[in-house]
């Protein structure tokens, strides 16, 4: 709890059952779908048009997802067929599934432009084995000798691998746009640093926020750079979007995210989100008094143990972090004669 007496709150102490639905608010219903990673879910959510529903974010495209789809599509919303899919971002958790449900009701698309071409780029782009650029910034990295040899030749994680082809077309929705949706007007509100151009979407007419990955309860989503853009800082994108969201944010607003439970107390979480990071740069300033690759900053960055599942998300964004501290001024960087960037605070 903060000064100002305000604290995060769950007003459901646990998720629909998978195929099952939880009315959240008056035509918005929470459904979830299981995911094969560490975080094991993924919350998609039905708005309720009247001859039709809007469904927001998808879930991966799988066997499972499809059998689980169908029970849903057959229980709680067998009343109409989908009209509308709207997605907050472009990752294969969210959009997986959009391009199934456009192919089988012919429902519309509605996104941000980054999201959709991210979406149908990522889609479309298959590798059979790490580009040269991959490599090339794992070295650079750090990454571990041994999960670097067995990467190296390994056929990586493709978009395709979990995502319904995504069809042509969609409705373009930007920063200050309003969508009509569950008989509620909603201001289109923008952020990135998770995700370039990640859609959510606030109502004027009652508390509610649809909030994708961009806010969530109890983790922080992950800040990564990938071998499409090396150099980049996501970290300031992040910051910068919590601070424009630190000015919507009310402590009645319900935040409906992509995963974890739906909760009030949004003015303290988006403290929270940013604190995240501002702490963790303070201990990497420290760490980095001695020259460090990426792959030697997750203890000051990450409070659990990082193993073989989280090891690419935690290089990432160690990366992420690094990026930020080298164009802020704070540190330098050499190449090491393997390829390794060396990291160091200035003197």
């Amino acid at each position: 709890m903060d000064g100002a007496g305000c604290t995060i709150r769950y007003p459901w102490e646990e998720p629909p059952e998978h195929g099952q639905a939880t009315q959240v608010a008056k035509g918005v219903l929470w459904i979830r779908l299981p995911l094969p990673m560490a975080l094991d879910h993924v919350n998609i959510y039905a708005l309720d048009e009247g001859d039709s529903w809007t469904i927001v974010d998808t879930g991966i495209h799988s066997r499972r997802s499809v059998a689980l789809w169908e029970s849903v599509l057959s229980g709680p919303l067998a009343s109409k067929p989908v009209g509308r899919v709207i997605l907050t971002h472009h990752h294969p958790d969210h959009i997986g599934m959009a391009g199934w449900l456009m192919d089988r009701f012919g429902a519309g698309l509605t996104a941000t432009r980054t999201s959709w071409l991210m979406a149908r780029m990522l889609i479309l782009d298959e590798e059979e084995r790490p580009t040269a650029q991959a490599l090339k910034l794992w070295r650079a990295a750090g990454m571990d000798e041994a999960i670097y040899d067995e990467r190296k030749n390994a056929r990586p994680f493709n978009f395709a691998d979990t995502c319904h082809p995504l069809p042509v077309g969609y409705t373009r929705v930007k920063d200050g746009d309003v969508l009509r949706a569950a008989g509620r007007d909603w201001d289109v509100r923008t952020g990135n640093g998770h995700a370039p151009e990640h859609l959510t979407l606030w109502s004027r007419d009652d508390n509610l926020v649809l909030a994708g990955d961009q806010i969530l309860p109890s983790i922080s989503p992950n800040i990564g750079v990938y071998p499409t853009e090396p150099e980049a800082d996501p970290l300031s994108d992040w910051l910068a979007s919590c601070t424009y969201f630190a000015t919507l944010a009310r402590e009645d607003h319900l935040v409906l995210g992509g995963h974890k439970l739906p909760f009030t107390g949004l003015p303290m979480r988006m403290r929270q989100l940013a604190e995240n990071h501002h702490g963790a740069l303070l201990r990497l300033r420290d760490h980095l008094r001695t020259p460090r690759t990426a792959g030697e900053c997750f203890a000051p960055l990450f409070k659990r143990k990082i193993d073989h599942g989280t090891y690419g998300l935690a290089l990432v964004e160690a990366v992420a972090h690094l990026n930020h501290l080298h164009q802020a001024g704070d540190v330098i960087r050499t190449t090491r004669e393997d390829g390794a960037w060396l990291w160091q605070m200035k003197e």
